[in-house]
């Protein structure tokens, strides 16, 4: 192992008693789960533990007083179940704290680095403010946001973040498709902040020269995703999931929210990443709007809101490798101990060049997934598409999936079809772990309506299990060009109307 990671590595394990997830002292001869370990958002009773004060509410000042958090707009969304109002944060008044007057110096990385930092650490110990990145090309690693801060990208500036692992450490608490663990920091990461934004007119861009090596998956990295898997199958606390070393190479996603509020991202342009694009994870009040999303690699989901509730995302154009929505709660244990369903996510006018579907649901949905709305988003002509709607589970996964609506969608000629829901979708889970638990997954309520597309492959493939099938699905003014096979295939459903 070389001697800079092992430093790293050392790091990373002596911080995570102490850092965000850190084992809390003993009571009472017991030592106590942190709050994230056991449920979802924390409550102030009910024996959970408390979110720090910023999570919250106010943050308290040097003097005892509270400093006040920016203000707030409510949005009210149509959709077709009552929508709750979300809050998005307004920076319009906010201070600005430009990075070249904490020293950023462009071309140097370690810098520009500590000039985000500090400039980040001001605006939200002044009660908030606006991080400005000015035009210009800006070499960074990891950045890490707080309560209150809106980082705005000029128009003609580019972030660019190292493709060194190793500006990603120490290990934060993040996740691996579905499974909570301590990983490489996504590039950009709030974690617990409230009322925390990403805007402007520039981009954000990942050198990808390492992280494409780690594309690749062999033996010892499919070992620690199966290590990582067992450990979470046994409750393993998740501060003793140390996932960082010479072999797992898991990669970090681009941007995370994990347990946040009030979250906006609003213009920028997004253009390659290591993992998942944008992970809104265990968020409350998430708009996502009128960005430009590019990223061809592995897993190169656009937006992946995972176990989040009220999410607004729109007018944005996505060009992926992988699924341009994917909305997930959870794999296995994980969506089980956190009981936090992805619920009341909004979608629409969207456009799509290049994805695996539209939409996707799952397959790591074992915490629930409800209330979604997806609407007048059109795939380009010519677009690598799979599916404009995909629900997709297995036997292990549990939770359960209803309430969704997709209508006025329009796409050229799609590899498949339509829609598709498939019950024993395991991808490599399949032989690398058996399984232990059976939990199917109860599917009810799918409607879609006003859909044209060109030729396909089928209109719609629904593939319920025998033991519980899928229910009430109805599929009205669907329009396509030639079906190449057959226009329904079904096996185990209840209640379809054409």
């Amino acid at each position: 192992m070389p001697k800079t990671l092992r430093i790293y590595l050392i790091l990373a394990i002596l911080t995570s008693q102490h850092a965000i997830g850190g084992r809390p002292p003993a009571v009472g001869g017991q030592t106590l789960a942190p709050q994230h370990a056991i449920g979802g958002r924390p409550s102030a009773v009910g024996g959970q533990t408390p979110a720090p004060q910023h999570a919250i509410g106010g943050r308290p000042s040097a003097v005892g007083g509270q400093i006040p958090d920016v203000p707030v707009k409510k949005l009210q969304i149509k959709a077709h179940f009552p929508m709750p109002d979300i809050a998005v944060p307004d920076f319009s008044k906010a201070k600005r704290f430009a990075i070249t007057d904490f020293g950023a110096v462009a071309g140097n990385k370690e810098k520009i680095s500590a000039a985000i930092a500090q400039a980040i650490d001001a605006a939200s110990k002044a009660g908030g403010g606006t991080v400005v990145i000015p035009a210009g090309e800006w070499l960074t690693g990891k950045v890490h946001l707080k309560s209150n801060v809106n980082l705005h990208l000029e128009k003609g500036a580019v972030l660019l973040f190292s493709e060194k692992p190793e500006d990603y450490l120490p290990a934060v608490h993040s996740t691996w498709e579905g499974i909570e663990c301590y990983n490489y920091s996504p590039l950009i990461y709030a974690y617990q902040c409230k009322n925390v934004a990403i805007t402007g007119e520039g981009e954000v861009r990942a050198k990808m020269e390492v992280w494409k090596e780690w594309f690749a998956r062999p033996r010892p990295h499919m070992e620690s995703i199966k290590r990582l898997y067992n450990l979470a199958q046994a409750y393993t606390p998740v501060q003793e999931r140390q996932m960082v070393n010479d072999t797992a190479h898991l990669r970090p996603q681009f941007i995370q929210f994990n347990r946040c509020e009030n979250v906006l991202l609003d213009g920028i342009t997004i253009t390659n990443s290591p993992f998942w694009t944008i992970h809104p994870y265990l968020c409350e009040n998430v708009v996502i709007r009128k960005l430009k999303v590019y990223a061809h690699g592995h897993n190169n989901d656009g937006v992946d809101p995972e176990m989040s509730r009220n999410v607004l995302i729109e007018d944005c154009v996505f060009d992926q490798g992988d699924d341009a929505i994917a909305i997930k709660s959870g794999r296995n244990p994980e969506g089980w101990r956190l009981k936090t369903p992805a619920k009341n996510i909004v979608i629409r006018s969207l456009t799509v060049k290049n994805g695996h579907q539209l939409v996707a649901i799952g397959s790591e949905l074992s915490g629930g997934i409800e209330n979604v709305d997806i609407s007048h988003c059109e795939v380009v002509d010519g677009a690598k598409l799979n599916h404009l709607l995909f629900i997709k589970t297995n036997e292990r996964m549990g939770g359960y999936v209803k309430n969704i609506y997709a209508s006025n969608l329009t796409a050229g000629k799609i590899d498949l079809g339509v829609l598709g829901i498939e019950t024993d979708v395991l991808y490599q889970w399949r032989t690398l772990v058996p399984t232990k638990i059976r939990k199917l997954t109860p599917i009810s309520g799918i409607h879609l309506s006003d859909i044209s597309a060109k030729d396909v492959q089928f209109e719609s493939r629904i593939l319920g299990q025998k033991e519980l099938p899928v229910k009430n699905v109805s599929m009205k003014n669907i329009t396509t060009g030639k079906v190449q096979e057959k226009k329904e295939i079904h096996e185990n459903v209840l209640n379809f109307q054409h």
